[in-house]
């Protein structure tokens, strides 16, 4: 029966091989078979019903190919009108009230809930505490805008142990740098600089390590130290950043030196850098604000809008945003620009224009940059005008460096000078004693006047007793006044404050007379004299109202040595007898600085008139130097040389003197002793106990076994008139000029330099004072 019904159903040739290759069509083959035999076997034989099914699924077989098409058509429909209901009912507005009343709510917790900045630490590395008021005074600023704040002393923060937590606290850390000797950190931030050094080469710590963390830098420093200048910061700044540290705000360069200090003194370039670094934390504190499609930045945005310049935008296109600002974009992209002749991005070029697009293009480049060229170069130039213009203008004394002096008790005059009464006036107004001037050379201390025509000085020196309040410089470059004036006020400011001891117990009246009328003038206030370009002017005027002078300079002006005119005794400060030990004390600023100490002294051994080199004796520093200091007494061979124990001013962050650096007057003995063995030609003349100080002299001033290292001053007036009426001409020498040192003066006796027409002042229940004046 199945064969039988094959027969039946059996298709033609080319149907049969289409089965065979494809196995849908022979499997659908098969299922008609079975349907088939079912159906047959249930009609019992009714020929003729089969027969009529049969040609009905032939018919339907032969017409599968519409029945397929029916069916995807079917299929598609359906799908399509799904996905168009679904979307109507997405797009169902919704009450636009209702929307903007969830907005708001959702943007009011995020401001609620997020904390931009949490808290600003300040870190500070000063020596004489400027940067540590910086940092109080930004740590006021930083509160008064509502934001935590906190000031950190660099010695009482291990970075290795929490630098790295700062990175994820959301605070931001502002650093205060000062620079110190030869660019080295200053004692409190050696350390943390130490550390941070090492790890920004360590691969341990990884470029990374520091990533997160927000810094600003601002570095005190001064440019007259050209090699140096700022060195910490700079450093600071660069190695916070080799460990992925983010700058909220640009390093700023603070400048002692009021010349070259872009806003005119230290105090003026960190109160801008304040101003800055404070309106850029309040745009932190506000937080990102969500992109409206007017971006600026450079990247892309599906928000973002075609940008139209407002006037506003016009009229000042250099006010960016403070997110801009950190933002760094390439000027190949503005180059990019389109233009008139620009092809089309889609646009098809030919090989043969390829040659003259280029050119054209390097053209076009070549007006572009020399007209940005033209543009620059005009405001460059007006800038470097208006920039030698203010320098000519700017004052030796700023405001901040007035109020501190004139704290200490000096007397300003004009822009750079200066005047002070010294304690030994004032001793000797009261019959107590004057200063070793008086016990070495007979001055009359009640009658000299201390001032200075510049305060600026070429050295830092560590037992500086006016503690580095005074500017410093290696050339003139202030505004300066003439030394008529300098003279007229500094004698008016010496006798108004004499004039304050009228009437003071124990002040004898003839002497309070005598103080009113100016005889000496000692040009070692602080600074340095020399320096002042109108100095022999200067002097030719105190000479004329018949004042003597005493000029310090502190060996590093050479040339202006030889220059001087005439005075009555010039002085070298001869603080260290090495290169390296001269270096330590004095911490000169010129480069060359042994160089011109020793030309310095050759040049004053050139001079005829009295020369002195001074000695300072700090304890541990230089008084092992026996052999280089005679050796340097050689090559200038002075009069007359001093050797004095430091004076002790009080404890100084600039300095790290102690009392345990002043040697004891029997020290001072001994070293001065052990120092005219080795020097032949040279003796012990004179003492002066209470300022711990010895009086070493050229035997040609001991005369027939008697010491004349006082000065007949009148004799000295009638000599320097006589020079200057001459046109220099008529010279003369120290040795025209002495006069016969007392008894009393000399070392060995009994009042050891006390002069015994005053009384001696001894303090109660005080130790004794040996640290001098």
């Amino acid at each position: 029966m199945f064969l039988k019904h094959l027969s039946i159903f059996t298709l033609p040739q080319t149907i049969a091989l289409e089965t065979k290759a494809k196995m849908l069509q022979g499997s659908t083959l098969l299922l008609l078979d079975f349907i088939t035999d079912i159906l047959c076997a249930d009609i019992d034989g009714k020929k003729t019903v089969r027969s009529t099914l049969e040609s009905y699924i032939l018919l339907v077989w032969q017409n599968r190919l519409y029945l397929y098409t029916a069916a995807a058509v079917f299929v598609g429909i359906w799908f399509s009108m799904k996905i168009a209901l679904k979307k109507k009912i997405l797009t169902t507005p919704v009450n636009p009230w209702l929307y903007k009343s969830v907005k708001q709510n959702v943007y009011s917790v995020e401001n609620v809930n997020v904390v931009h900045v949490s808290e600003v630490k300040i870190f500070y590395g000063s020596q004489t505490g400027t940067a540590k008021g910086f940092a109080n005074e930004l740590e006021e600023e930083v509160k008064t805008l509502g934001i935590a704040a906190k000031v950190i002393d660099m010695k009482d923060y291990d970075p290795d142990d929490r630098l790295a937590d700062e990175c994820s606290t959301k605070s931001i850390c502002v650093f205060l740098l000062a620079t110190y000797t030869d660019g080295q950190p200053t004692e409190n931030a050696k350390w943390f600089c130490k550390w941070l050094e090492e790890a920004s080469t360590d691969f341990r710590y990884g470029n990374n390590y520091l990533k997160g963390l927000r810094y600003a830098v601002f570095g005190l420093g001064n440019s007259v130290y050209d090699s140096h200048f700022n060195t910490v910061s700079k450093n600071v700044d660069k190695w916070l950043w080799k460990l992925s540290g983010v700058r909220v705000l640009s390093r700023g360069d603070g400048d002692c030196n009021v010349v070259k200090s872009r806003h005119g003194s230290l105090h003026s370039d960190f109160l801008v850098w304040k101003t800055k670094f404070l309106s850029r934390l309040q745009t932190m504190v506000a937080g990102p604000k969500a992109c409206r499609g007017k971006c600026k930045t450079g990247g892309s945005c599906n928000n973002r809008k075609k940008p139209q310049k407002t006037d506003d935008e016009q009229a000042a296109p250099e006010q960016l945003s403070s997110e801009e600002e950190l933002v760094e974009s390439s000027s190949e992209e503005e180059a990019a620009g389109t233009g008139p002749d620009e092809q089309h991005p889609g646009s098809v070029i030919d090989v043969e224009d390829l040659g003259n697009m280029m050119n054209g293009m390097r053209k076009a480049k070549r007006r572009v940059e020399g007209q940005v060229d033209e543009q620059m170069k005009l405001p460059r130039l007006n800038r470097q005008k208006k920039a030698e213009e203010e320098e000519e203008r700017r004052e030796m004394i700023t405001p901040a460096l007035r109020v501190a002096l004139t704290k200490q008790g000096y007397k300003l005059i004009g822009s750079h000078s200066g005047v002070k009464l010294c304690r030994w006036t004032k001793s000797m107004l009261r019959g107590r004693g004057g200063c070793y001037k008086h016990t070495f050379y007979g001055i009359e201390s009640h009658r000299c006047m201390e001032t200075t025509p510049s305060l600026a000085c070429a050295n830092k020196c560590v037992f500086c007793w006016r503690h580095h309040t005074n500017p410093v410089g290696t050339e003139w470059r202030w505004k300066m006044d003439p030394p008529e004036k300098i003279l007229l006020e500094a004698v008016e400011n010496h006798q108004n404050m004499i004039r304050q001891f009228r009437g003071v117990p124990g002040v004898r009246l003839e002497r309070y007379q005598e103080g009113l009328k100016v005889k000496h003038c000692a040009l070692s206030l602080v600074g340095e004299p020399i320096m002042y370009p109108e100095i022999n002017a200067f002097l030719c005027l105190l000479h004329s109202q018949r004042i003597s002078s005493f000029l310090v300079t502190n060996a590093q002006f050479p040339q202006e040595i030889r220059n001087l005119v005439p005075v009555t005794q010039l002085y070298v400060s001869v603080d260290a007898s090495t290169k390296d030990s001269l270096k330590k004390i004095d911490r000169p600023l010129f480069k060359d600085f042994w160089t011109r100490f020793l030309d310095s002294l050759k040049a004053l051994g050139e001079k005829r008139q009295r020369t002195v080199y001074r000695l300072t004796l700090v304890k541990a520093w230089n008084v092992d130097e026996l052999k280089s200091y005679s050796e340097l007494i050689s090559l200038g061979q002075p009069d007359f040389i001093e050797v004095k124990g430091v004076t002790y001013c009080g404890e100084s962050s600039a300095s790290s003197l102690t009392m345990a650096n002043v040697p004891w007057h029997e020290e001072v003995i001994h070293f001065v002793q052990q120092l005219v063995d080795m020097l032949p030609q040279y003796q012990i003349a004179c003492e002066h106990e209470h300022s711990n100080c010895l009086l070493i002299a050229h035997t040609k001033f001991k005369v027939d076994g008697e010491w004349w290292t006082w000065i007949d001053y009148e004799r000295f007036q009638e000599l320097v008139q006589a020079y200057e009426e001459s046109g220099g001409s008529q010279t003369f020498s120290a040795m025209d000029y002495m006069a016969k040192t007392p008894m009393w003066a000399l070392f060995g006796a009994s009042e050891r330099g006390f002069d015994p027409t005053d009384t001696r002042y001894q303090r109660r229940h005080k130790t004794k004072d040996i640290s001098g004046c």
